[in-house]
């Protein structure tokens, strides 16, 4: 029985399907399902019980969990206390982000840190939100800007800020000229969206399924700008966060409202679960904070595998 098993079995009660927890997990789906198979061989007993639709822990499973959630949360907390004794700056700071998230700065916030704690090695890297969430949870990043509140599962979160959603289109389009869209009206256009593994995509993505809105998506894109370009060229519509369509490169685009019942964009951050708040970390969101919503506490954000000097300082 080792932690991987464990963050495993958490996954896989969290989402209830082999395909999600793999991808969070951020391994094949056979190899989730192969170690799980093992660790039930090792405890003699089924934990999940599984169907071609959903998959369900056993009550074995169910008295594993709490445990398993426990596991974690004391590796996690076993790391804080080995940084604490040893009082040395050194280590790294893994960081991921999603693109153009707007209402944090996380270039600026990483620039910051770099030249407080420059022998810090600071790791980052750019993906779509639910990967970056499966990278959290398997512990390859220590901290993720996400903008996403699905599958967060036992991570913490804290949420940064949000916007509301707008549609935007190329000033010919017939709904160029509306204040605001309905959503029937939008089964007729063509869409230009992110991939599926951008949280606007899923927010987007859910907001029509739950409307009846059986829209189109022509292309599917990695890039706030390269999206810009593909409406701005008159091949479809995309719906954004408003921070986006007040782009330089959507100048010439036009911004319409959606209905009131929109779900709004959500930025968070996300850390694994039980950890202790470090200072330099706090001081790595402190840039974010004007854009929290009222009575969040950025000091629940758990320490990373970086360690201070005798003083707590540089």
């Amino acid at each position: 029985m080792d932690l991987r098993q464990m963050q495993y079995v958490v996954a896989l009660a969290d989402e209830r399907q082999f395909t999600r927890a793999a991808a969070l997990s951020g391994v094949s789906q056979s190899g989730l399902s192969a170690a799980i198979r093992t660790l039930e061989d090792e405890l003699g007993t089924a934990l999940f019980d599984r169907s071609p639709r959903v998959v369900q822990p056993t009550a074995a499973g169910l008295a594993l969990l709490p445990f398993a959630r426990t596991l974690l949360a004391q590796a996690t907390a076993a790391r804080d206390a080995v940084v604490q004794a040893t009082q040395r700056l050194s280590g790294t700071l893994r960081v991921g982000a999603e693109q153009c998230l707007g209402v944090v700065d996380v270039s600026t916030l990483l620039e910051r840190f770099h030249r407080r704690y420059p022998q810090v090695e600071v790791h980052f890297e750019q993906a779509g939100s639910h990967d970056l969430v499966g990278r959290v949870r398997e512990g390859e990043l220590d901290l993720a800007f996400v903008a996403t509140t699905e599958h967060l599962g036992a991570l913490s979160a804290t949420e940064l800020g949000r916007e509301p959603l707008v549609l935007l289109a190329p000033p010919e389009h017939p709904l160029a000229a509306r204040p605001v869209v309905d959503w029937a009206e939008l089964t007729a256009s063509p869409f230009i969206d992110f991939v599926p593994s951008w949280g606007v995509r899923t927010t987007t993505d859910a907001a029509c399924a739950g409307h009846g809105v059986h829209r189109r998506v022509r292309f599917s894109v990695g890039d706030v700008h390269a999206l810009l370009d593909l409406v701005g060229r008159g091949l479809g519509v995309a719906i954004v966060p408003r921070h986006v369509a007040a782009k330089p490169e959507a100048a010439r685009l036009r911004v319409v409202a959606l209905p009131a019942d929109t779900p709004a964009w959500v930025v968070s951050v996300v850390t694994s679960a039980g950890g202790s708040p470090a200072p330099y970390l706090l001081e790595l969101l402190e840039g974010a904070q004007p854009g929290t919503q009222p009575g969040t506490q950025l000091g629940t954000v758990p320490t990373a595998n970086v360690r201070r000097n005798a003083n707590g300082v540089p």
